[in-house]
Parts: structure tokens; C-alpha cells; sequence
């Protein structure tokens, strides 16, 4: 019997690498995606050395809106089909929503939520056909928060990623498709220099920061067990089930209490480094 074969978008570095080396251990295929060729290329290797499963690479860039059907067709014409999907591909974009320009607010809606959904899309049929299928979509804690000053759009669509993941766990229940909306706190990964909030999130203290096997570990076991909302780490459990129960108006003091804190050491670590 053939293995089971997940495609993993984001899948150079952080959270998606980390995913694809949890499913690769558990004797899953890989397909991956990523925009950085060299990178993806070099990890497959070390995967399927590893491992001793197949790698497809696809290097692509779901901030364009052909894409999607792109990768799809590409793993079609290897005669393989997707059993799993991870959507992890993303990145953050600086600034208040009037300091950035539509132009990028547009290519990350289309990458952080239009592929993500697209990408379902394209595969749920297959999979509800075949009665089995595992879908990821990470999305964050973000989502389960009162939303913040800056990244305008980024708490938006990952509370978007958490209710699109719980009505697939709906629409999927009868046919053995498991869906999980996975939402991590802070996590060691690029992401922070990429996003230029480095300087920021590194004065949090440690507690509030995850490593990306620790993440992935707990998306792969929420997934294969239907758990439609993973929360890594007891710190951020906490979180969750502290937001729920604070009313709205106390819980947006408490962020920008915060967002006030964090803005003022920021500010104060750049004028030291100026």
C-alpha cells in the first residue's frame, strides 16, 4: 500500500519544516512548497534520507492568485494524491493599516487566506471520495485575541482560519476528514526578523515563547485525534481560556495595556541602538 502523501505550504523553515518532519516521522510522503528553491531542495533530501519517504518540491508563491491550481496539478501529473494539506505559508506586514499600501494588504489577504481556502477547496473532494483526509490550517493565537495596533489584518484573518477550520470539521465528520485550526503563541522561527518585530518580542520573557517541534508536535497529535482548536503550550492554554471568560471591553484594556508596554520598550531599545 502506497503512503499517504501531505502537502505542506511554508514548508523552508519554522513551523512548516517542523510539521513536515512530524509527518515524515510518522511515515507519511511529502509535497512541498515554499518560494525558496534552494532551501525546499536541500530539506527533501535530508527528509527522504531520513526517512526513506518521497519528496515532491514545488516552489511557488501563494501571494498569486494562479498559484494554487498550480501545485495542485503539479502533484496530479506526479499520479499522486494529496491525503493531508497543512496551509502554513505566510509572513507579516509592518505597520498601521493606513501605512501600508493596498497593494500589500492585498497580496497578504490572497496568501493567508484566499490559497488557504483555495487550496481545500481543490482537495476536499478527493478526500471526502476516499473517506479520509487531514487538514491543517495554522492559524494562531492571534486569532482567539482582541485585535492590535499594527499587522491591522493579521488577528483578522486568523480568527478567520479558526471558524473556516470549524465548519470543515463539520462538513468533514461523516466522510474521515479531520480538521484543525492550530494557533501558536510566539515561536522561535524567522518570522520575527522577516516581519521586523525582532527587537520587540525578544524583551518577552521566556515563558511566553515556543520552539516549532513543540508546535508541530501538538498540531500533528490535535489533527490525528479531530481536535478542531490546538493550543500549544499551558501558558497560552491559559491565555485562551482567560480570554473566553474575561468580558470584551476588560480584555482590549488588558492589549493595549500591553501594546503601550511593548511600544515604549521598543522605542527605547532603538533610540539605545541609534
Amino acid at each position: 500500500m502506497a503512503r499517504r502523501l501531505v502537502l505542506i505550504t511554508g514548508a523552508s523553515s519554522g513551523i512548516g519544516q517542523a510539521l513536515a518532519r512530524e509527518f515524515a516521522a510518522n511515515g507519511w510522503d511529502l509535497a512541498l512548497t515554499a518560494r525558496r528553491e534552494d532551501r525546499l531542495k536541500n530539506f527533501a533530501a535530508e527528509m527522504t534520507t531520513q526517512y526513506g519517504i518521497e519528496c515532491l518540491t514545488i516552489t511557488a508563491d501563494l501571494s498569486k492568485p494562479s498559484t494554487p491550481k498550480k501545485i495542485i496539478d503539479a502533484i496530479d501529473a506526479a499520479d499522486r494524491q494529496i491525503d493531508g494539506l497543512v496551509n502554513n505559508a505566510g509572513f507579516g506586514l509592518p505597520g498601521t493599516f493606513t501605512e501600508t499600501s493596498w497593494k500589500d494588504q492585498s497580496r497578504f489577504i490572497q496568501l493567508m487566506l484566499t490559497s488557504y481556502a483555495e487550496l481545500v477547496h481543490r482537495v476536499m473532494p478527493g478526500m471526502e471520495e476516499r473517506g479520509y483526509g487531514r487538514i491543517i490550517n495554522v492559524a494562531s493565537m492571534a486569532g482567539l485575541m482582541p485585535g492590535s495596533r499594527g499587522h491591522t489584518l493579521y488577528a483578522a484573518v486568523k480568527s478567520a482560519l479558526i471558524k473556516f477550520s470549524q465548519s470543515l470539521h463539520f462538513e468533514g465528520k461523516d466522510f474521515g476528514i479531520h480538521s484543525t485550526a492550530l494557533c501558536p503563541g510566539f515561536t522561535y522561527s524567522e518570522f520575527h526578523d522577516v516581519n521586523e518585530t525582532r527587537s520587540m518580542v525578544s524583551k518577552m520573557p521566556k515563558h511566553w515563547w515556543l520552539t516549532a517541534d513543540q508546535v508541530a508536535r501538538a498540531g500533528y497529535d490535535a489533527v490525528q485525534k479531530n481536535k478542531v482548536i490546538c493550543v500549544p503550550g499551558a501558558w497560552y492554554k491559559f491565555l485562551a481560556y482567560f480570554n473566553q471568560v474575561l468580558p470584551t471591553p476588560a480584555a482590549m484594556w488588558v492589549m493595549n495595556r500591553n501594546q503601550k508596554r511593548f511600544r515604549k520598550t521598543s522605542s527605547s531599545t532603538e533610540g539605545q541602538n541609534g
